[in-house]
Parts: C-alpha cells; sequence; structure tokens
C-alpha cells in the first residue's frame, strides 16, 4: 500500500508509491555503446595547458610538478564580487544588486577522469579547495551563504565534461535553506536535541537505510527521501559550518564519497547526479541546532505536474530496498 512519509529536516510529505515502486536495478542508465573521452581536449578551457583560457585565478592547489586543483571565476556568473550589498524595497517590488561570488573549482588536470574513479588524495585535494575557498569567501561580510555544488552529466545541469565544481556565495539566505534552519531551532527548543544528530542515530540504530558508515561520517538514504537513491553524508561530530572540518575529517569524507559515488557509478552504470553542501549562514558558526551535511541526488527520475503542484515528492522507489542494492553493489579494486 501506498505510504507517507515526512522528512522531519526538510519538512516535506513524500508519497512513497509503493504500488508503482521500481526494482533499485530498474534504475540503472542505459547501457551505451562506450565513447572514449581522452586525457585532454584542445579546446577545454580546464585541461592542463589551456589554463589562460580561464582567466586569472582564484586559488591554485599544487605540487613540484603541476596544478592539481585550481579555482577560477565563472565565465558566466550568477553573481559579481563588485557592488554593495543594498536592498531596494518600493511596495512590493524588492530587489538587490546581484552580489557575491561565483567560482568554478577544476577538479583535476585530466579531462577524462571522474570522483569515484579518482584516488584518495585527488579527491581529499578537493575537498581541501573547497574548505579554503568556503574559509576565504566567508570573511566578505556581504556574503551570507555559502553552496558548494556539483552538477555531473547532462541530465544534472553541466555544460562541461571536464571535471569540475562550483562554489556560489550570495548575499542573502535562501528561503529553503532558513526555512530549514527554523525547523531545527524548532526541534531544538522542543526537545533539546540536534535533529540533524537524533536522525543519524536513528538511523544508525535502524541500519537498513545505511549505505557506508565509516570513522567520522555515515552514508544513508533518509527514511523519507525525496527521490529514488537520494543521499546524505553526515558528520558523526556535531559541527555546523563546513570550514570547521579538520584534516582527519577530510580525508574520511574522500573515502565515503568515493565509496558511495563508485556504488552509484558502478551499480546504476554513471548516473547523472548533483551533490550540494549544505552549511550553515556565514554570520553563524557554531549552534547547538544545525549540522552541515552533504547530499547526493541522482538524476534517475523527474518531476511533474503533482510535484509542483504540491510541493510534495512522488519517491517511486522504496529507501530500504535502495539502501540495500547500494551495499550489495561491488566496487572493483
Amino acid at each position: 500500500m501506498t505510504e507517507l512519509r515526512q522528512n522531519l529536516i526538510t519538512r516535506d510529505w513524500v508519497i512513497i508509491a509503493t504500488e508503482r515502486a521500481k526494482r533499485p536495478d530498474d534504475f540503472t542508465k542505459p547501457q551505451k555503446s562506450q565513447i572514449v573521452i581522452p586525457s585532454y581536449q584542445p579546446d577545454c578551457p580546464f585541461c592542463l595547458g589551456n589554463e589562460h583560457l580561464t582567466g586569472p585565478e582564484s586559488f591554485r592547489l599544487k605540487d613540484n610538478n603541476s596544478w592539481k586543483v585550481r579555482a577560477v571565476p565563472n565565465k558566466y556568473p550568477a553573481l559579481t564580487p563588485i557592488g554593495e550589498k543594498v536592498r531596494n524595497i518600493e511596495k512590493t517590488f524588492r530587489s538587490m544588486a546581484g552580489v557575491g561570488f561565483h567560482e568554478v573549482i577544476i577538479e583535476h588536470p585530466l579531462h577524462h577522469v571522474t570522483i569515484p574513479l579518482l584516488d584518495i588524495k585527488d579527491i581529499l585535494n578537493i575537498l581541501r579547495v573547497y574548505r579554503l575557498r568556503y574559509s576565504h569567501i566567508k570573511q566578505d561580510k556581504r556574503i551570507q551563504t555559502i553552496l558548494i555544488f556539483k552538477n555531473h552529466g547532462k541530465g544534472a545541469g553541466t555544460s562541461l565534461e571536464h571535471p569540475h565544481s562550483q562554489l556560489a556565495a550570495t548575499p542573502i539566505v535562501p528561503y529553503q535553506l532558513r526555512i530549514r534552519i527554523q525547523e531545527a531551532m524548532r526541534y531544538f527548543d522542543d526537545t533539546g536535541e540536534c535533529l540533524f544528530c537524533r536522525t543519524l542515530a536513528d538511523e544508525l540504530a535502524a541500519e537498513e537505510r545505511i549505505i557506508y558508515a565509516s570513522k567520522h561520517f555515515v552514508a544513508f538514504i533518509p527514511y523519507a527521501a525525496l527521490s529514488p537513491f537520494h543521499t546524505w553524508i553526515f558528520p558523526r561530530r556535531h559541527s555546523s559550518s563546513f570550514d570547521e572540518i579538520t584534516e582527519s575529517e577530510m580525508l574520511d569524507l574522500a573515502d565515503n564519497l568515493k565509496t558511495v559515488l563508485g556504488k552509484l557509478y558502478y551499480g546504476l552504470n554513471n548516473p547523472d547526479y548533483n551533490y550540494i553542501i549544505r552549511s550553515i549562514p556565514t554570520d553563524e558558526q557554531r549552534t547547538d541546532y544545525f549540522h552541515w551535511y552533504l547530499a547526493i541526488v541522482p538524476r534517475v527520475s523527474l518531476t511533474a505536474g503533482f510535484e509542483m503542484g504540491s510541493g510534495m515528492f512522488i519517491n517511486t522507489a522504496v529507501p530500504e530496498e535502495n539502501a540495500a542494492f547500494l551495499r550489495s553493489v561491488e566496487i572493483p579494486k
């Protein structure tokens, strides 16, 4: 029978459509003829040797031989660092200058690599640059929210094949994040507990939706997952802001991220996906009620009229079955 479940963190009600639920392997991306992706593309602005095509760098992580990760301004930025944070209000019309930062984080010099196939040290380098850019941009008093995200595949919104992530820093707190913070505060006021820590403890106790648990992080499909294979990676240590992650935690997160994305890569044939690091607004740092985390959203289903009209989600996959499927996926050594 169809079941409605509520996600307490997002406050969304989700319909788990068991009557028309698909088997986990039904979401596997169709196998296409193998297209060999070269390690270098002459016209790719992110490839090694084409650095002049991206303009001035924001940051470069390098060794004695070459760069490992680069951060550059987005060529077509949604936000720009020039200007003041001024609100304009006239009757019901409100606006603000598009002040902020929009950077591309080029994850590797080679064109044909992808995170689940990288060495742990390469993923660690990416996370280091995430933290360094987050900490640096956070100092700008105009900025209130910093989002770090990755679009993998055309279905997830990427336009360039070369492996990269993005960082967007906005002068406001987006409504979706504000609502989650308010709900987390309400839960803490009612119970004296962090909602995220409680959720993690309950998922660890239930075990059935856990995908992978490492020393510092736990990856699981939430009880009321909004879509098939929607995955959260929570730090075990309570921390509100991503830039508080330690070096040992980053190494562990690199392992956890590689493992989860590897299970998606081999289990669902390299699906398109987005991942997002959700962190507290920059004018707050340490709170008792908010817990940063990383969300992975495989693009294996579509939203349609019901979702847009109701604000509810229909998940045609059972979270427990999806988690069991991913646990069973063997990653080649």
